[in-house]
């Protein structure tokens, strides 16, 4: 029988220490342990995870250095009467701080309106246009939000023409002081702001959250103010896809209070237009915002016109909102119909390739473009359609009706990724200008094929050049592809985007996630271009697999309601707080059954429990029915309403052979590993060493940036990153991070033969004793001759020592120097990671000298 192909990574259970957390909270030992491994590891961490409002927030007014000034001019703007613009942005963060700002605005007076740069023919940002427009208008004050730290010409412009900009925004500060833009006063969590205040990690509509709340209390408006606002920061942050820890965590909590009784009446349409209002029962969640709410918001900005949005979020009669809501529940629709169409397409296409020999775990990157697949799928190419309209978004007064629109929010795009051309929908629900997958939605389907292949993924649709002569047409004479990108933990899409740089148009993303444009005729070299960067990464065939993270084993006769309810209390789950994931072995099967009425169908079963029955669902995987009579699954609860009754029931996330000791049994037959493990080369130039923080502006080039999770696109100019180019002399380094061992930082220095180091202050997060053992596990060891210690360690930002100490634990004999214990390796790790800067260059000197 066919079964899914996964790789289950299954945290250690910690009896003991789970014990104490569920003794000092009230928790299950079961529960408790999903906490451990979430990082949770101390009552005291524990208590204030469960109830965030313990911990005490530090005054907003001494965390943001301009937030005092930025309130004095925006009052003075209202007292005076003055024209106020808030610039926007069109996606799901940017269009909620709008209407955040707008309500608070024009409660307490303003003369409030808003502009949003054309997705399609601007791009992301305040810009000139916008500023020349507000000048015509006589407006006195522009407030951005979601954008504007690196709008230098345009603030410029702006300060030029007498009109103030009070800067919001969450995105990276330039590395350049003199490239920071002129504004009145910066709003900006990366920018004057400690990296541990709470506030550190807020994004857009978090920073406008705060200005406007602390606005409030300015005009003494903050009673009025105050829940509406929270309901939008919560709306905002879980459709963006935000993480759901620390303060945002703490806000999104008390929010999703407000959410289930909400007074806004946008929200109010929206909830009982999307069939969510039947959850305020038991109290929404963040799946229910994601999931319900989020795809209409984000359908908005993505493709169509972001003033359906605004208009919806701030419009104060029931009968707009009704109609602005069902606008959003078609775009929706037809959004949905549109992913189907190019999922099964993208699906057939694989099954063509792969009935041709094709071997995803040997490409390891999968290359998916419209036009290929239509060619390999139909003989003849389909017509072409019609142009679309290109438009900004320009509100006055935000009060009329506005057009449908198409899209969805079940994945936001990195506001790095190239979408400033984004085309509306033709009426087939196609990119204007041909029939092929309309890049607005085609990040959706690429996020639903990692799921299916468990292999990094690059979907594109092409953009032909205009032309008339359509015999010419077949050669693509100008035309480019525009990709989506969606990673696996194993492939860093950002660093990817950086290797394959001179072969692309502009692009960008994180680790996760990305887009670029490509020159149609480089496709060939595209495909070689990833294959080298996967050689490059040890991106192995064992990684191509879908990665399930599993929590805890769990007996199912244990589960109840009750249970249901206490995983209620790890609640808001999402982004940096994942549902809880258990697993129960040698589960018998009793029924199965497909559901859904199209192609795309579920796999329905009854289990079980021995002592009665469970319903479970298999979302998207009826084509592996009929599976096993026993198995191991791997689940999420979740809960079941069928009229007045409420019942718990399972969702399958992971399903495999009734072994229960298949991932164990690396353990149990040791063997030698052979280790490629190089010293440093010698170094001759010492460099002098300076905090980052510290360094004269701007910073001498050639410049080599390294460090884990360095930012994409801070330093400019002549920057290589990550790995210096051999025979090339740097004038400095900038240590984002220290590199994960001293050979490492040896290595750097021998080959880059800097003149300058320039340390930064960030830390690596150094996993946990359970979460490294399971990444360890997780290397297809036995089928590796020769493990390269340093490229691994790279790349798991660990040092050798803590590698070749879990492969000991392992059973392994490794040709190494003796370790500690893995729990002394990684306290080593950290206390590496935090070393003063004195010390390091003294040890450093001490090395070369002996």
């Amino acid at each position: 029988m066919l079964l899914p192909q996964q790789r289950w990574q299954i945290f250690s259970p910690q009896p003991d220490l789970s014990e104490t957390i569920a003794n000092s909270t009230g928790l299950s030992p079961i529960i408790a342990q999903v906490l451990l491994n979430r990082g949770i590891d101390t009552p005291e961490a524990a208590k204030i995870f469960l109830d965030p409002e313990l911990e005490d927030l530090p005054d907003p007014k001494q965390e943001f250095p301009d937030l005092i000034a930025s309130i004095d001019r925006i009052e003075l703007a209202i007292k005076n009467g003055d024209r106020i613009t808030i610039c926007g942005d069109y996606d799901v963060d940017g269009m909620t701080s709008t209407a955040l700002l707008i309500r608070t605005l024009r409660l307490l007076g303003g003369n409030v309106e808003y502009e949003i740069p054309s997705r399609m023919t601007e791009g992301y940002g305040i810009n000139a246009r916008i500023v020349q427009d507000c000048r015509d208008r006589d407006v006195k004050l522009i407030i951005t939000v979601d954008n504007g730290i690196v709008a230098y010409e345009a603030i410029a412009l702006a300060k030029s023409l007498n009109i103030s900009v009070i800067v919001t925004d969450h995105h990276e500060v330039p590395e350049d002081a003199s490239k920071i833009p002129p504004a009145t006063a910066i709003l900006n969590p990366k920018y004057r702001v400690d990296p541990n205040s709470p506030y550190a990690a807020i994004a857009g509509v978090g920073v406008a959250y705060v200005l406007a709340l602390e606005l409030s209390d300015r005009f003494g408006k903050r009673a009025e103010l105050e829940n509406p606002l929270l309901e939008l920061f919560t709306l905002g942050t879980i459709a963006d896809l935000a993480s759901l820890t620390g303060i945002n965590r703490r806000l999104v909590k008390k929010g999703l209070r407000l959410l289930s009784q909400s007074k806004v009446i946008g929200i109010i349409a929206l909830i009982n237009e999307t069939g969510i209002a039947k959850d305020k029962q038991t109290g929404l969640k963040p799946e229910a915002i994601g999931f319900g709410l989020g795809p209409r918001i984000n359908a908005i900005g993505r493709i169509g016109n972001p003033q359906v949005i605004i208009d919806l979020l701030t419009c104060e009669e029931m009968g707009e909102a009704i109609a602005l809501a069902q606008e959003c529940e078609a775009t929706n629709r037809k959004r949905q119909d549109l992913c189907k169409e190019i999922e099964e397409e993208a699906i057939a296409y694989m099954a063509k390739k792969r009935s041709e020999g094709f071997d995803i775990t040997q490409e390891r990157v999968l290359v998916i473009v419209d036009r290929e697949v239509k060619e390999a799928l139909t003989p003849s190419p389909s017509p072409k359609g019609g142009e679309g309209s290109k438009t900004s978004t320009k509100r006055k007064k935000s009060s009329s009706k506005s057009s449908a629109s198409l899209s969805s929010l079940e994945e936001s795009s990195p506001k790095s990724e190239d979408s400033s051309n984004l085309a509306p929908l033709s009426p087939t629900g196609r990119g204007a200008g041909d029939d092929g997958w309309h890049h607005g939605v085609i990040g959706i389907v690429a996020s639903r094929l990692v799921e299916r292949y468990g292999a990094p993924v690059f979907i594109g649709s092409y953009e032909d050049a205009h032309c008339e002569d359509s015999e010419t047409e077949s050669n693509h004479q100008g035309a480019t592809v525009r990709f989506s990108v969606r990673g696996i933990p194993e492939f860093h899409v950002f660093h990817s985007l950086e290797y394959i740089a001179n072969i692309r148009n502009k692009g960008g993303g994180h680790k996760a996630a990305g887009g670029f444009t490509l020159p149609a005729e480089n496709m060939e070299k595209l495909r070689n271009g990833l294959r080298e960067f996967a050689d490059r990464e040890n991106l192995l065939p064992s990684h191509i697999m879908p990665l399930i993270n599993v929590d805890v084993l769990a007996d199912l006769s244990d589960i109840s309601m009750t249970m249901l309810q206490t995983c209620d209390r790890l609640q808001p789950c999402g982004l940096g707080n994942p549902d809880p994931v258990f697993y129960s072995q040698n589960v018998r099967v009793l029924s199965q059954q497909t559901r859904g009425r199209d192609k795309v169908k579920h796999l329905s079963l009854e289990l079980d429990t021995g002592n009665g029955k469970i319903k479970a669902i298999a979302w998207r995987w009826g084509e592996y029915c009929p599976v096993p009579d026993y198995v191991d699954i791997a689940y999420k609860l979740r809960a079941n309403q069928w009229q007045d009754t409420t019942s718990v029931e399972l969702e399958v996330v992971g399903i495999r052979e009734a072994t229960g000791t298949a991932m164990e049994s690396s353990q149990n037959s040791p063997k030698h590993l052979q280790l490629q493990y190089k010293s440093a080369p010698v170094i001759t130039k010492i460099p002098q060493w300076q905090k980052l923080s510290e360094a004269p502006r701007p910073l001498p080039r050639p410049l080599l940036l390294y460090g884990c999770d360095r930012p994409a696109d801070k330093f400019q100019g002549d920057v290589d990153c990550d790995r210096p180019i051999r025979d090339r002399d740097y004038h400095a380094v900038v240590l984002w991070t220290l590199p994960p061992s001293f050979t490492h930082l040896q290595w750097l220095i021998a080959t880059a033969k800097p003149d300058y180091i320039y340390l930064g202050s960030h830390i690596p997060s150094v996993p946990s004793i359970d979460q490294f053992r399971a990444q360890v596990q997780s290397l297809d060891l036995e089928n590796i001759e020769k493990l390269n210690l340093l490229d691994i360690s790279q790349q798991w930002w660990i040092s050798p020592s803590a590698i070749v100490s879990a492969l000991r634990e392992l059973g392994y004999i490794c040709d190494f120097p003796p370790t500690l214990p893995l729990d002394g390796e990684l306290l080593r790790m950290q206390k590496w990671y935090g070393i003063a800067i004195n010390k390091i260059a003294v040890i450093l000197a001490d090395q070369i000298a002996d």
